[in-house]
């Protein structure tokens, strides 16, 4: 069973589209049905499947999860007791909790399944800069 482990880099909170990695490590792998399972490695970021047409659908998404979950210093989130990595750390906790660490997407004919504007993204939570291990995992 074909695995592979790549690296996002982000610059601060957002979604980072691998889509495009994904893809190739599916090609790569000359499997022609199966199923791609993608796991980060981490528990302060997640994983979407999301539109990739519109980049205001991701600011949307962003700004929404900004306000669902405010960053720690907010005086709403004042029960807050986890701090140890700054005013992001637990919110970006919470924020994974709400979303996935692992997808399925379907392999047929030797391609991702994903429909016309469907994008794979790593939904970075934390404000400053990370490098992101996700797992690939196909099997036939």
């Amino acid at each position: 069973m074909p695995q592979r482990l790549i690296s996002v880099e982000t610059s601060g909170a957002g979604l980072y589209e691998f889509t495009r990695e994904a893809a190739h490590f599916v090609a790569d792998a000359g499997s022609v049905e199966g199923l791609l399972t993608v796991f980060v490695r981490h528990t302060s970021c997640s994983l979407l499947i999301q539109e990739n047409a519109d980049p205001d659908v991701r600011r949307d998404l962003d700004a929404f999860f900004r306000r669902l979950v405010p960053a720690a210093d907010d005086p709403s989130m004042a029960y807050l007791v986890h701090r140890d990595e700054g005013p992001d750390d637990m919110p970006a906790h919470i924020k994974a909790a709400l979303t996935a660490v692992s997808i399925g997407i379907p392999v047929m004919r030797g391609r991702l399944v994903l429909g016309t504007w469907q994008g794979l993204y790593l939904f970075e939570h934390r404000s400053r800069p990370h490098r992101r291990e996700i797992v690939l995992h196909l099997a036939a």
